[in-house]
C-alpha cells in the first residue's frame, strides 16, 4: 500500500521532471517518438552487441577484411587465445611461467616469439614460396624432357 506522503513525492519528481523537459523543448506530444527511438537504439545496440559476441567466439571468421590464404587457414589451430592468470594468484603464475609464459602476444603462435611482420608479409612469403614450387615444377619438367629426347636419340643419360 503506498502512502500519501510517497504518491506526492513521485508527482513532484515527475513534475519536476516535465518542467525540465518543457524548457528543453520536449513536449508531452513528443513522449511517444522518444520512446520509440529509445526502443530502436536499445535494440540496434543489443543487436550490435550479439553480433560483436558471436564474432569474438564464431567458428565461421566474421569480418575478415583481407583474404586468408589456404596455408594460413590450415595453420590457424597454431593460434589460441591465450588466458593470463591473476597476478595475486602466485601459484597460477609460476605454473603459467614455467609453461612458457609471456611468449608470444595475447594472440600468437605457441611458444614461438611473435616478429613485426604483419599479414602482408606473410601473404608475400607465401608468393614468393609458391614462385619457387612452380619454378622447381617447370624446371623438372624441361630436365626430363631433355632426358627423354637424348633417351630416344640413343645417348646413356643417368
Amino acid at each position: 500500500m503506498v502512502r500519501k506522503s510517497q504518491q506526492v513525492a513521485k508527482g513532484f519528481q515527475w513534475a519536476k521532471a516535465q518542467k525540465f523537459l518543457a524548457k528543453v523543448g520536449l513536449v508531452k506530444e513528443d513522449y511517444v517518438l522518444w520512446k520509440h527511438v529509445g526502443k530502436c537504439l536499445l535494440y540496434a545496440y543489443t543487436v550490435c552487441g550479439l553480433v560483436w559476441l558471436y564474432n569474438e567466439t564464431s567458428p565461421l571468421g566474421w569480418f575478415q577484411l583481407r583474404h586468408r590464404p589456404k596455408e594460413e587457414k590450415e595453420l590457424a589451430h597454431l593460434y589460441e587465445r591465450r588466458q593470463f592468470p591473476y597476478p595475486g594468484d602466485k601459484e597460477a603464475m609460476e605454473e603459467f611461467i614455467a609453461k612458457g609464459g609471456m611468449i608470444g602476444t595475447t594472440i600468437g603462435p605457441k611458444g614461438d616469439i611473435e616478429s613485426d611482420k604483419g599479414s602482408d608479409d606473410y601473404h608475400a612469403q607465401l608468393q614468393r614460396q609458391k614462385l619457387g614450387q612452380e619454378a622447381l615444377k617447370l624446371w623438372m619438367r624441361m630436365r626430363n624432357e631433355v632426358i627423354s629426347e637424348l633417351q630416344e636419340k640413343g645417348y646413356d643419360v643417368e
